[in-house]
């Protein structure tokens, strides 16, 4: 049924979207080659609509608008685009197909998986030509339905009003899946497990506040659906990389009074979450997925950014017929050339800033996002966007730099002010501790140390480019040893090989680069095994992987249940696993509660040593005359490194001392030992203060400290020989 009943916006500024207004609703949709779009306005059960249908008027610039009188929150709607069937020239226009609103606030219902869902003829099995005939099946009881939702008179505290404001110097990320957080928290009422409001619970804030960490990361929220072949496998997208809409919460992760009362229940309790994390102190980042969608490839579903306007929105590769072109390895990339598409990115982030009130974004491959007609380029209008948006400024913006197309490794790469993912990190740190002990226990060389010297020190070889030099200092560096893609902390020492068996893909899924050491035995070992003598060495090195992160230059960035070692059980892609594989677990054995402890320990020192969180990069040159040097590098002997220690693979043990500025009168000294022996190591001179040690890798817990203390080792003298013990590391602080 149509309605003619519409106020066409021939004059004035338009917003893309639905939109309420003090008489109905304002409409925008942009679909550059449709020939007619409307307004569908459903009632009745989700699987069974009543539809009226409102013409809009356009096209003005691509875009088409409309003012409709008497649309009131609450109303369900989807769109509906004409145009050629031309599917060779990227063209998919198929009216039958109800389609989302890219800029919906709020969806209600779950998305099918039948051949209503697709665009061309398939057959029950999904299969079908992408270039055939149109499918004329009508898809609207088969889709998510937008739901309009008035913004203007959301409930509760403005939680953008609140923000902590974190200088990057202090940052500390939290890395956390919304559901897996909370999931098993059994301080948590059953209500409120695996949920938004879930999040700002006293117990998990406290837990938060107790690790020392000032911003939670979140998986992705926006809006996201399960790709067909997980779905005929029983499986879900846990992890969220699988974008329905840009502006719309995922309504699962609400409780569920909260999607009983609606979208705009939802909305309202995400923001209460932001805002009582705000109140705690934390900042709220939120990894976004803008490089692609959950639309598939050109064989995929007829769901929203396809149907209104295929050739516009996704990146195609030229040829003829037409097919997507996939730097994001999803099936489809969207085309960041398209000043429309830039729009959409920047309208989203705008939106979650604004009205939700997050603190940053964590960008999923971001190097699409900046590719143009050359290639990759860091001056892209995205970026720039990003950059210089007054609405934006002084939020967190972090780039995951790479992509799986043509050049599309960046790291070190951004522009100002973005952070990055740092892989070298990643990898160095993994290597150091745990691939070249491996390797040495079978009598193979590793690598030199001068490459983790280099990521401790803030990456200055990645991040110290652009114009003027040095200026974004090691805060753009986001040091990570895992995150939720690749083993658990607890994994790496325990696993050699990935075990994704329960993915259904033959165990072909994940990385085989992983620079794990399971310490001689794959997988978990009983304490009445023969090779229970593994597990200190594995908790050590775990508490190395853990320290090193924690005590480098730039911004850790730690992953949800590493400080209690939690495991998936070697598999390391568990993207598909909405289950006890994925969540975090909350009963420690006796270990991991130690495991914390240390964690704990560890970052307080961070927090309380200026010399550990540098905001500039280290020069080797004093901070004042006569004053130690800001970074110093030492062997054993306690001289200073010289060119050829730096280039000897032998080298498995040094000293670094970091110095803060004024006016902190603060010393650190890391003493590293990634050999299998022993090492007799005379500690750094310095000044006349002696060392004090705070801690060493090789305690299970940190009140150990107590003991070293009883024995006479708790304030070495400069220039003191020691014993390090194998595979281990210290901090030593100037008291």
């Amino acid at each position: 049924m149509t309605d003619p009943t519409t106020t066409g916006r021939a004059h004035g500024p338009y917003r893309l979207g639905v939109h309420v207004t003090d008489t109905g609703v304002d409409v925008g949709v942009l679909a550059p080659h449709a020939t007619a779009v409307e307004l569908c306005l459903l009632d009745g059960p989700l699987d069974a609509p009543t539809e009226r249908r409102v013409p809009l008027s356009g096209p003005r610039l691509g875009h088409w608008t409309a003012s409709v009188p008497g649309v009131r929150p609450g109303q369900r709607y989807g769109l509906r685009a004409h145009g050629p069937w031309e599917p060779a020239y990227g063209l998919r226009y198929n009216p039958a197909k109800l389609l989302v609103d890219p800029y919906a606030r709020g969806l209600v219902g779950d998305l099918g998986y039948g051949p209503e869902t697709y665009g061309h003829v398939v057959a029950s099995d999904l299969t079908g030509n992408p270039y055939g005939p149109p499918d004329d099946r009508d898809s609207a009881a088969h889709v998510p339905h937008g739901v309009v939702v008035d913004t203007r008179a959301l409930p509760g505290p403005d939680p953008a009003a609140n923000r902590p404001w974190t200088p990057w110097s202090r940052t500390v990320v939290y890395e956390a899946h919304t559901k897996g957080l909370t999931r098993l928290h059994p301080a948590l009422p059953e209500e409120l497990r695996g949920t938004y409001a879930g999040l700002a619970h006293p117990a998990v804030i406290d837990h938060l506040l107790g690790l020392g960490v000032t911003a939670i990361e979140l998986l992705p929220i926006h809006a996201f659906t399960s790709e067909p072949h997980l779905v005929a496998k029983g499986l879900t997208n846990y992890w969220g990389y699988s974008t329905l809409g840009f502006f719309a919460p995922h309504a699962a992760y609400a409780t569920a009074a909260a999607r009983a009362a609606g979208p705009a229940a939802v909305l309202a309790e995400l923001r209460a979450t932001v805002h009582a994390l705000h109140e705690a102190g934390l900042e709220v980042l939120l990894d976004v997925v803008y490089n692609h969608t959950c639309e598939g490839g050109t064989d995929g579903q007829h769901v929203s950014w396809r149907g209104l306007d295929n050739a516009y929105y996704y990146a195609h590769g030229g040829a003829v017929p037409a097919t997507l072109a996939d730097v994001t390895g999803t099936g489809n990339s969207l085309d960041f050339r398209r000043t429309g598409v830039v729009q959409m990115t920047l309208d989203s982030l705008r939106y979650w800033a604004d009205v939700v009130g997050v603190d940053g974004f964590r960008f999923d491959l971001a190097v699409t996002l900046g590719r143009g007609t050359d290639g990759f380029r860091a001056d892209h209008a995205t970026y720039v966007a990003a950059a210089t948006d007054p609405r934006l400024a002084g939020l967190k913006l972090v780039a995951e730099p790479w992509d799986v197309g043509p050049g599309g490794w960046r790291t070190g790469q951004f522009p100002p002010p973005f952070a990055e993912w740092n892989d070298k990190f990643r990898n160095a740190v993994r290597s150091f501790w745990l691939a070249d002990p491996g390797r040495a226990a079978h009598g193979l060389p590793g690598d030199r140390v001068r490459e983790l010297a280099t990521r401790l020190s803030g990456s200055v070889d990645l991040f110290g480019g652009g114009s003027p030099g040095l200026a974004r200092g090691p805060r753009a560096s986001v040091n990570y040893v895992t995150a939720h893609d690749g083993f658990t902390l607890a994994d790496l020492v325990a696993y050699e090989h990935k075990h994704n068996t329960a993915n259904g893909e033959q165990n072909r899924d994940g990385s085989d680069d992983n620079r794990s050491w399971n310490h001689g035995v794959e997988g978990p070992v009983q304490r009445d095994s023969p090779a229970a003598d593994i597990a200190p060495l594995r908790r050590r090195s775990l508490r190395n992987l853990f320290a090193t992160l924690v005590l480098s230059a730039g911004t850790p960035m730690i992953t949800a249940g590493d400080e209690m070692g939690r495991t998936q059980r070697g598999n390391n892609n568990a993207y598909c696993q909405d289950n006890e594989i994925s969540w975090v677990d909350w009963d420690l054995a006796p270990w991991r509660t130690s495991l914390l402890a240390t964690t704990r320990h560890l970052m307080a020192l961070r927090h309380s040593h200026p010399a550990l969180s540098t905001q500039t990069f280290y020069s080797g040159s004093p901070w004042v005359p006569g004053g130690p040097p800001d970074l110093g590098w030492y062997g054993t002997d306690g001289v200073e490194f010289d060119h050829a220690r730096w280039h000897d693979a032998g080298v498995r043990t040094f000293q670094m001392v970091r110095v803060a500025p004024a006016p902190h009168d603060d010393q650190v000294l890391l003493v590293v030992n990634g050999a299998l022996d022993a090492a007799e190591v005379r500690l750094v001179a310095g000044d006349e203060r002696p060392w004090r040690l705070a801690w060493d890798s090789v305690w299970e817990h940190p009140s150990e400290v107590s003991t070293v203390a009883i024995s006479g080792g708790l304030h070495p003298p400069g220039g003191a020989v020691t014993t390090v013990e194998p595979l281990s590391m210290r901090v030593y602080v100037r008291p």
